[in-house]
């Protein structure tokens, strides 16, 4: 089932890429039950906290009338970044599954996350589902980015 949901999250992903945005896709489920799905908006909103799972989140909360999205699990294209993680944290999800892992970044943020003692919530996590998938979708917008940067340079 982990694969149908993070198909999903892909397809949002691609939606994102359409519009130009980095291509990140979100699906929440709750009791087997899509409750929100969501793609980057950083771009179009102008607003940098418009991640995925942001978003996701906010349309979960909204749809279950509850700040807590306990047993819930979230599917990620893309390992979260330290913001969103702690917001998966704070809402309670249960599980945090994702596809591509963020090579940039040497520390294990998820860990140190999720696992915080401070915080009276674990989240359970995994990479790799659709690794391949996810990450090809990634290269393909940051090579086409960098494509168009080069030519608009050698026009100038």
């Amino acid at each position: 089932m982990k694969e149908v949901y993070m198909a999903l999250a892909l397809k949002e992903a691609e939606k994102a890429f359409l519009k130009g945005e980095v291509p990140i896709g979100v699906v929440i489920v709750k009791d087997g039950k899509i409750i929100s799905k969501a793609h980057n908006t950083r771009r179009k909103s102008k607003n940098a906290v418009n991640h995925a799972e942001i978003i996701a989140i906010q349309k979960a909360c909204k749809r279950l009338k509850d700040w807590r999205l306990e047993n819930a699990e979230i599917y990620v294209t893309l390992e979260p970044c330290p913001m969103c993680a702690g917001a998966i944290a704070n809402a309670r999800i249960r599980e945090c599954y994702f596809g591509a892992f963020d090579k940039s970044s040497e520390t294990d943020f998820l860990k140190l996350i999720f696992q915080d003692k401070r915080l009276n919530h674990k989240v359970i996590y995994r990479g790799g589902i659709m690794e391949e998938e996810c990450s090809k979708l990634l290269t393909s917008f940051f090579k086409e980015k960098r494509k168009t940067l080069k030519n608009s340079l050698h026009q100038d």
